[in-house]
């Protein structure tokens, strides 16, 4: 099932369009710090997790900066495609997780095959949810919104579980739950 979320690329297309709507909305809010205009400064990104070739678009991460050549602070907008500064897409991070908490070794090699991720890797992201995500402002905040409490031990899929609808809803859902924590230093600068 999340074999073929992992591999279809107009899931993909989606989650760019996502974000391009998140950026969109970013945009006219200004500069953070001095309020001024916003000028396009998208950065590229080495998405690792994906085995198809969905163009140089769609490896650029969404980011702004200060008209004001006095200023120019970064306004990144939240991301459904990057996970923070994860080089890995935040699809992966989340689906690989999940199968690691129920995933029989054929699965986990097959998957680890299919996106190319290491062992450590995995156990490195197992270690985020499970121990840095939990402890964070924004999930002491954000996971009272849930009902019943997640299960910290089962993240991510106890949180997953949390959200209706296909596969491919589900995680749409949580990746748009997680946005916050995407948005690199401007996440310490909202009011």
């Amino acid at each position: 099932m999340y074999q073929r979320v992992l591999g279809d690329p107009a899931f993909y297309r989606l989650l760019l369009r996502f974000d391009e709507d998140l950026a969109a909305c970013e945009r006219p809010q200004g500069c953070w710090l001095c309020g001024k205009k916003l000028e396009v400064s998208d950065f590229p990104r080495k998405p690792r997790g994906l085995a198809l070739n969905l163009g140089d678009r769609f490896a650029e991460r969404l980011s702004f900066c200060c008209a004001d050549r006095s200023c120019r602070k970064r306004r990144t907008p939240p991301s459904l495609r990057f996970l923070g500064r994860k080089v890995y897409l935040g699809a992966t991070v989340v689906l690989i997780s999940a199968m690691r908490c129920g995933a029989s070794p054929p699965r986990m090699r097959y998957l680890n095959e299919l996106v190319g991720v290491s062992r450590h890797t995995v156990s490195r992201w197992r270690r985020w949810w499970t121990q840095v995500l939990p402890g964070s402002r924004f999930f002491c905040g954000a996971a009272g919104t849930l009902m019943p409490p997640v299960n910290l031990a089962k993240l991510p899929t106890s949180l997953l579980e949390r959200f209706a609808g296909s596969t491919e809803e589900r995680l749409i859902l949580l990746l748009r739950w997680l946005s916050p924590v995407t948005c690199g230093s401007r996440a310490g600068h909202a009011a």
